[in-house]
């Protein structure tokens, strides 16, 4: 084993112990002359309240979004403006805020609703179709080259200057 090996898991040691015990933390310190801080604590599990299931947010958090508007605008646009004028102003920048719509942190400061319903509606069309260019269509089962004519002998047809045995076209 490398010495640099042996040295980190030696510190990694005792670290670990340093966290558990409270007295070998204090004993470090005076022994390496470091000054006594708060020692921070061990991140633990989001707190649950006990009235909501939700786990608690910070301060300066919006709260959750209402509705998924790429889920909602599969089923149509006309069906996510619907829903989304239903909202008032601070449920409709908790959807931008929760599912990123404003990296330019313009939209939080709009104050016309309907400014920023457009923007939500426009974004997240643009998200639910995604990757369309990847799926297949109900109308597109042939592909595309037979309809060129690229692949004649899929078809049956062979072409007039190309013989069947593989062998160099005929010159005319």
């Amino acid at each position: 084993m490398s010495l640099r090996n042996t040295l980190n898991r030696l510190v990694r040691v005792v670290i670990e112990e340093a966290e558990r015990n409270p007295e070998f933390e204090a004993a470090l310190n005076d022994a390496l002359g470091a000054q006594v801080g708060k020692r921070k604590q061990p991140k633990e599990a989001p707190v649950v309240e006990s009235a909501g299931s939700e786990a608690r947010r910070g301060k300066n958090r919006r709260p959750p979004a209402v509705l998924d508007p790429v889920q909602v605008v599969r089923d149509g646009e006309t069906t996510l403006r619907a829903s989304l004028e239903k909202l008032s102003l601070d449920q409709l920048r908790d959807i931008v805020a929760e599912y990123g719509m404003d990296p330019s942190r313009l939209v939080m400061k709009w104050v016309d609703s309907a400014r920023v319903i457009d923007r939500i509606v426009e974004l997240s069309t643009a998200r639910a179709r995604k990757g369309d260019a990847f799926r297949k269509s109900a109308d597109d089962t042939q592909p595309r080259h037979e309809e060129q004519g690229g692949l004649a002998a899929a078809s049956g047809d062979t072409p007039p200057n190309i013989s069947s045995e593989g062998e160099p076209p005929l010159k005319p």
